[in-house]
């Protein structure tokens, strides 16, 4: 270990002088032979605590890293010499549980600010316990949080029941929970399993049903009344602006030459942004006063082979190809004059879509499932933006200038008034719009 370390500077120097003490005191060697027994046993005596003592740093070193007890720290003369591997460990472990420790008080923050239920359980050695529940998931439920699977089960067994009957299994599904002692409710209920060396986690998230229903239509509203502010403003303000300017020029006796010409040009502008606003209207009330459909039976490929020759004129000038795979045999009972407006109008934002595109072609295919028919249209074009896709269904919200923005909306809204729903995917590169009848 060299002499740089204290114990065997020690060691030599005993030896050396006892060594010398012997040659030069006795000299003989009997004497001597005593004497180097004894230097002997000063050496073990030396060397034996010595070793218990490094043998102590290490041990009690190796149990705080490993019960994660980093409380002390360790002398700074560790940092060189004999101990610099120990110092180095140590200090690691130390600096990994401390960001451990901050990243898992960042991610409880987060998820204590997540207005969904949120609860994870850990299953170690057959028993279940809980590992985490966030702030939401106690408030909702009115329970302490708990630690033991048990107390949590005794609290709320209606919702305990549902993890159980699952055998603790993914699933996706609506479920009512009584919450509080209260009411029974509606909750979307989506689990995860997740394995971690000898221990599996299995995340539970609830979200009120309810609740998420009213977000959206909170949403819905505020997107809507933006547009309609929107819409508003843009004729409202130069009405307003074109009046002041006119009354102004009123206020001259005799208007000369110019004066006439802003008083007919104003007036022009207020007469456009009028009618635009007579427009704006008309379309929000159809919108609005869906009438009831009038179902009968109806043969669907028929019914799109109608729209498709409707639409002939306008395929072939904009030189658009049409592929219709569409081969349903059973009728289904629908307003044959609603839905067709609603297959024209996908039919004409494909055609729209498909304008500065080289390559034009667009797609009609079907496909059943049990109890529904299925009709995908689907084009060539660009797809839409990810920015937008969340609100081409709003009313009023187009990407044309030419557009009134009511073409999806309208027909969202008659296909839900069938009974179905009207969706937009992209699938293999292309923008599709997807049809559901109930049959």
């Amino acid at each position: 270990m060299g002499f740089h370390n204290s114990f065997f500077l020690r060691i030599f120097l005993i030896v050396a002088l006892l060594g010398s003490a012997a040659f030069f005191l006795f000299g003989k060697l009997p004497y001597s032979a005593i004497l180097s027994v004894f230097m002997c046993a000063i050496c073990l005596v030396e060397l034996y605590f010595h070793t218990k003592n490094r043998a102590l740093i290490y041990d009690k070193t190796i149990l705080s890293i490993l019960h994660n007890d980093f409380s002390s720290l360790l002398p700074e003369s560790y940092k060189s010499g004999n101990y610099s591997n120990l110092y180095n460990l140590y200090e690691s472990a130390r600096k990994k549980q401390y960001e451990l420790s901050s990243r898992d008080l960042v991610f409880t923050s987060i998820l204590d600010n997540v207005d969904t239920a949120i609860l994870i359980l850990r299953k170690s050695s057959d028993d279940w316990s809980v590992f985490l529940m966030n702030d939401y998931f106690s408030k909702l439920f009115g329970v302490p949080k708990f630690r033991n699977w048990q107390h949590l089960r005794e609290k709320i067994p209606s919702f305990a029941a549902i993890l159980e009957e699952s055998g603790f299994s993914e699933m996706k599904s609506s479920a009512e929970i009584r919450v509080n002692e209260g009411e029974l409710q509606t909750f979307s209920v989506q689990t995860s399993q997740t394995q971690s060396f000898q221990d599996m986690y299995y995340v539970v998230m609830l979200d009120s049903i309810q609740k998420v229903v009213e977000r959206k239509e909170k949403q819905a509203w505020v997107n809507l009344m933006n547009v309609i502010s929107h819409e508003l403003m843009n004729s409202l303000t130069p009405i307003q602006s074109l009046s002041q300017s006119l009354n102004e020029i009123a206020q001259h006796e005799v208007p000369d030459a110019d004066d006439l010409q802003d008083i007919r040009d104003g007036l022009s502008t207020i007469v456009n942004r009028s009618n635009h606003l007579t427009f704006f209207v008309e379309n929000y009330r159809r919108l609005t006063m869906l009438p009831t459909p009038v179902k009968e039976p109806t043969n669907l490929s028929a019914l799109i082979r109608d729209c498709v020759q409707i639409m002939s004129p306008v395929l072939k000038q904009e030189n658009v190809g049409i592929i219709d795979n569409v081969q349903l045999v059973s009728s289904v009972n629908v307003d044959a004059r609603q839905i067709e407006q609603v297959f024209i109008n996908l039919i004409t934002n494909s055609v729209l879509a498909l304008r500065e595109k080289s390559e034009k072609h667009i797609y009609i295919k079907s496909w059943t499932e049990p109890n529904r028919v299925f009709i995908g249209i689907s084009d060539t074009g660009k797809g839409i933006e990810n920015e937008i896709r969340d609100k081409i269904f709003l009313p009023f919200f187009t990407t044309r200038k030419d557009g009134a923005g009511i073409g999806l909306t309208l027909s969202k809204n008659i296909v839900e008034a069938h009974g179905g729903y009207l969706s937009y995917a992209p699938r293999d590169g292309k923008t599709e719009f997807v049809v559901s009848l109930i049959v």
